[in-house]
């Protein structure tokens, strides 16, 4: 896919990370990498993007400092639901996002990464995490959580539980697939 040049990127890195959202199951994820050349970097980008976004999927840089990048992947359908429920739009707007404007909302969390010094923990509700227990961290750490996972768990522990272990699988499928087939773009699922 990305031809004998070295990489930033790799499909292997990809699937170990995000391989819940190539499924279609999760709505985004986000893992680091090298990014001491940017100009690999967003050629890497590019490159994943040209076989993910006609399935549904895009990879965007959040954060890129000299040595390392914050990278991004997710489902702008499955986004664009996540942030439109109610409770995710009250702790946008409570953030001062621009509601209702997904792709704005996205440049805002961007820029928040880029200029805060503190984490912006609303990230939760751009990775598909319920919005009760994003609004729970935010306001009381890891103070009264009743389970942790990917993420920490305030509501529907039982719910949070079944998802965790049904990502913690696809990783685990998704990876032995790879390795097995290095078929990366057999393992991206179309969703509309």
């Amino acid at each position: 896919m990305f031809g004998r040049q070295r990489k930033t990127i790799s499909e292997e890195l990809v699937v170990s990370h995000c391989s819940p959202t190539m499924a279609g199951l999760k709505t985004g994820s986000l893992f680091s990498c090298m990014a001491e050349d940017s100009d690999i970097l967003a050629k890497d980008i590019r490159s994943l993007n040209k076989c993910l976004v006609p399935r549904g999927i895009r990879i965007i840089p959040l954060k890129v400092t000299e040595q390392r990048a914050l990278i991004y992947m997710y489902r702008p359908i499955k986004l664009k639901e996540d942030l439109s429920r109610e409770a995710a739009e009250e702790i946008l707007a409570e953030k001062n996002y621009p509601v209702g404007q997904m792709e704005q909302c996205i440049v805002e969390l961007t820029r928040r990464l880029k200029v805060q010094e503190t984490f912006p923990h609303e990230i939760g509700l751009f990775l598909g995490y319920p919005p009760e227990d994003v609004d729970a961290f935010m306001k009381n750490g890891a103070a009264g959580a009743k389970c942790t996972g990917m993420w920490k768990v305030y509501g529907d522990v039982e719910k949070a539980q079944f998802r965790f272990a049904q990502y913690k699988k696809c990783t685990r499928v998704y990876c032995e697939v790879f390795r097995n087939n290095h078929s990366f773009e057999k393992l991206i699922v179309s969703c509309s």
